[in-house]
């Protein structure tokens, strides 16, 4: 079962994960996750589509928890979903898994930066504005 998305030689069933994934501030859940969809992944195209259930019994969560972290993983933005469909025999088209497309982490960990700078800022601005308030108390007009 855990190999069926390796579809390598078995000289390259193995993958990495970037070093910059644990300077992200990841739950364990989406660390999970994302290692498990890295797996799966097509090296040539950087997408795989295993279902929630897969990715489930692969990581021992449950299919609403496998959602909650692959949402995480879209709004880290290390991943983009697409959804797919399937034709049945009789000719209705029906929802099918999920489509994921691993993207560069680089990307990644530059929105994690600026949306760190820019609380960053936030706070120093609410300090000085504070700092402001509190010299006008000490000399009212």
């Amino acid at each position: 079962m855990l190999w069926q998305c390796a579809k390598q030689p078995a000289a390259r069933r193995f993958f990495s994960q970037p070093n910059e994934i644990f300077s992200l501030s990841l739950s364990s859940g989406a660390l999970a996750v994302y290692s498990y969809l890295l797996f799966c992944e097509d090296r040539r195209t950087f997408q795989c589509y295993p279902s929630y259930r897969s990715i489930g019994k692969a990581v021992r969560m449950s299919v609403n928890t496998v959602r909650k972290y692959v949402s995480e993983l879209e709004e880290q933005g290390l991943i983009v979903t697409e959804p797919t469909s399937v034709t049945t025999r009789d000719g209705r088209k029906r929802n099918d898994t999920l489509l994921y497309t691993i993207l560069p982490i680089r990307n990644a960990v530059d929105r994690y930066n600026q949306r760190w700078l820019r609380q960053l800022e936030e706070t120093v601005e609410r300090m000085r504005i504070r700092k402001k308030l509190e010299g006008n108390e000490e000399h009212p007009a």
